[in-house]
């Protein structure tokens, strides 16, 4: 099995700003296509008000019929603490995800426009949310624009460390670094990385990018040299900010799935993902919208010089 473990995100992040709604039971054959593909944790829903995010108002309905594989977390995003009153109610129903996650903005202005709250607000929040989730669950805690915000500029690396003692301090052994507006480079992945992981040995980290500039692939792998071993991806690139807050020209896509596991295959990096599944799966993610996508992997298939194991 590899080390490093990826995160599909396409059922959640991706699908999260999808005018039309996509219909349950296509998401349930997706996120298990997904898992049986080798991704050992998925974005499977969101327990967002239906009236805000109403792509995501039979996360219930999806969480109680959906398959699960063994090993496989299934994340659900969870925006304030009603939302976990839900995942714990569905947990204890016996249909529940076993990972949530908790978000924070690095910067004020964007916590103010993304979460109407300030960050003390939002961390009270945060704080209570945790409280609810009693250790039920595994948590993630997400640090939204870590490395440049669209409305402050650069942020300090000294905020950012201290989030992540604060999500520590609270339990949480999952923490996410978001480049969401698409502006690291690789020596400041190197350096947020490292010095993450160098004061918190005890946390995974987990990059979350957006190749809003082409950049995230490069980015992830300066990451894995920095020592990160989780990462966030998406098919077809798929997902990225919500559409309130504008900015990179609307391309805030995440890092596609295809392609990153193509370089990290032809690297000779195990992902631990079944090649043929994920191209199958790609095609599927493509039907499901409508339209194509952004990997080039879909569209020039897997590289020839992977060795690839022929069936017998």
């Amino acid at each position: 099995m590899s080390d490093l473990i990826l995160c599909e995100c396409f059922a959640r992040d991706g699908l999260q700003h999808e005018v039309e709604f996509i219909p349950t039971g296509q998401k349930i054959g997706l996120i298990d296509r997904f898992a049986r593909a080798g991704f050992r944790r998925v974005e499977a829903t969101s327990y967002s008000n239906p009236a805000v995010v109403p792509q995501f108002a039979d996360a219930s309905e999806l969480l109680k019929t959906l398959p699960r594989v063994d090993g496989v977390y299934y994340k659900a995003t969870c925006a304030n603490t009603r939302a976990v009153e839900r995942a714990v109610a569905d947990l204890e129903a016996g249909i529940g995800a076993n990972e949530i996650s908790l978000l924070v903005s690095a910067s004020d202005t964007h916590s103010l426009r993304n979460l109407n709250q300030s960050r003390a607000d939002q961390w009270r929040r945060i704080e209570a949310m945790a409280e609810v989730a009693r250790g039920r669950f595994r948590l993630v805690g997400t640090i939204s624009v870590a490395f440049g915000c669209p409305f402050e500029g650069a942020i300090d690396p000294a905020r950012v460390l201290s989030d992540v003692e604060r999500f520590a301090a609270l339990g949480v052994r999952y923490v996410t670094l978001g480049d969401t507006i698409g502006v690291a480079t690789q020596a400041s992945t190197k350096a947020h990385f490292g010095a993450m992981l160098q004061s918190f040995p005890d946390l995974h980290a987990i990059a979350h990018f957006h190749d809003t500039r082409g950049t995230g692939i490069v980015n992830y792998l300066a990451a894995l040299e920095a020592g990160v071993t989780h990462f966030d991806v998406a098919f077809g690139g798929v997902g990225g900010h919500p559409a309130k807050v504008k900015y990179g020209g609307g391309v805030t896509g995440n890092v596609c799935t295809e392609d990153f596991v193509n370089v990290l295959e032809t690297m000779g990096v195990k992902t631990g993902i079944d090649l043929d599944a994920m191209m199958v799966a790609s095609e599927a993610c493509e039907a499901a919208l409508g339209r194509q996508l952004a990997s080039r992997v879909a569209r020039t298939g897997l590289s020839p010089l992977l060795k690839r194991v022929e069936p017998v």
